[in-house]
């Protein structure tokens, strides 16, 4: 049986989705924040933004090898309001935990666990380090130059936006990848309601209808 097709409304701080659908728990270099998230509905996506994320791992997989990483959260198969963000209402939105290195240089994923919120209330220092743990700008700024192009090979999608702390948009741009993320992706300038530095989100571009449409 074909798979209903998505359908976004409005927009990520004010919308709804038809026909959402999960993101994969796991991959061969990926995995869910929390598969109590995933099971409590709390990773659904609109379709094309799936085969986005999805297709934009198994290039980093090829072009970054050995490098793992962690998603958090998107939003409902309804979409609508998703506390505690006050977005990821449409489909379009996905939160992607930092990929991180341990001290031995060794690619691991972020530490989600329940105490520390999924690990959203996980905190960087000014050197992006916690607990032994430090940021692999290097490996965020190679997915993010996946995803754009995965983006952009879809049909009427693109990247409208990505959230992260300012305070460590330089380390970003002074990767190999910098450049080019600094030129193709618009990033935030200000702070977000809360601190962006344990994840940054994505908000895809995608056609949706208004609100109004039923």
């Amino acid at each position: 049986m074909a798979e209903a097709q998505s359908t976004c409304y409005g927009t990520p701080l004010r919308g709804r989705l038809e026909n959402g659908v999960r993101l994969p728990a796991e991959g061969s270099n990926f995995a869910v924040y929390s598969l109590m998230g995933m099971a409590l509905g709390r990773t659904y996506v609109h379709q094309a933004v799936r085969d986005i994320v999805v297709a934009a791992y198994e290039a980093t997989r090829l072009s970054a090898p050995g490098r793992v990483f962690v998603y958090g959260e998107t939003g409902r198969r309804d979409g609508g309001p998703f506390p505690p963000h006050p977005s990821h209402q449409n489909g379009l939105s996905v939160d992607f935990m930092v990929p991180v290195l341990d001290s031995a240089g060794r690619s691991v994923p972020l530490p989600t666990p329940a105490g520390l919120r999924f690990g959203y209330d996980t905190e960087f220092d000014d050197d992006a380090r916690v607990g032994g743990l430090r940021i692999d700008f290097e490996a965020m700024a190679e997915h993010l130059f996946q995803l754009h192009l995965a983006a952009l090979a879809h049909p009427a999608a693109g990247i409208d936006r990505v959230i992260f702390t300012p305070v460590f948009l330089p380390k970003l741009f002074a990767t190999a990848r910098g450049p080019y993320l600094k030129k193709h992706l618009s990033f935030m300038r200000r702070e977000a309601w809360v601190r962006h530095d344990e994840h940054y989100q994505v908000d895809f571009s995608l056609p949706c209808l208004p609100m109004a449409t039923r």
